[in-house]
């Protein structure tokens, strides 16, 4: 049996096909939420690259200089996939009528200053005895950031909220309400 032969046949076999098949509907879900965008449209028209692929291989593109910290830019792209996409989505935020939306994101951007602040006084210290400390950020940051997760809101509830309100105010003057813990969980999930 030739390579040829061997290959077509490990192409047929079910799991690849069911595999083909699964991210065939994602790069097609994925293709309709960037078609909402005018400058992933327009950015397709130019250059004839699908969205989707187009962003998959900047998000490759950023995962690898962040892994390897080639040319030294992990710190710059760990920061602006904290600031790029939420400055973002801010702006669209306060121009909504709804008020949901920017209590997420003004809880992100508390979450994100404090978080920047400490490490801006401890970045050294950190880098040095954490490898690959750049991934873990961003990966963090992204999970900050998500509206499944809520991570911003479940960081600022759990230990925000506690060290910079006085514990005399009552948790409604101050526009959050701490959920018992099985709640909060219930929300990340």
């Amino acid at each position: 049996m030739s390579a040829q032969q061997k290959a077509q046949g490990l192409l047929s076999h079910p799991l690849v096909q069911q595999a083909r098949s699964t991210a065939n509907v994602q790069l097609a879900g994925l293709d309709k939420e960037l078609s909402k965008y005018k400058f992933a449209n327009d950015l397709e028209s130019k250059t004839q690259v699908p969205k989707a692929v187009a962003f998959l291989g900047l998000v490759a593109l950023f995962v690898t200089l962040i892994f390897f910290n080639l040319f030294g830019l992990a710190s710059p792209i760990s920061n602006l996939a904290g600031f790029a996409l939420p400055a973002y989505l801010s702006i669209q935020a306060l121009e909504s009528s709804g008020t949901s939306d920017d209590k997420q994101w003004l809880t992100y951007w508390i979450v994100f200053s404090s978080l920047t602040t400490i490490e801006s006084l401890f970045l050294r210290l950190v880098v040095y005895y954490m490898p690959f400390y750049f991934v873990f950020k961003t990966v963090f940051i992204v999970w900050l950031q998500l509206p499944a997760t809520r991570g911003a809101e479940v960081l600022y509830i759990r230990v925000l909220h506690p060290l910079l309100v006085s514990r005399s105010r009552s948790s409604a003057t101050s526009g959050f309400q701490v959920p018992p813990t099985a709640d909060l969980h219930e929300k990340t999930l």
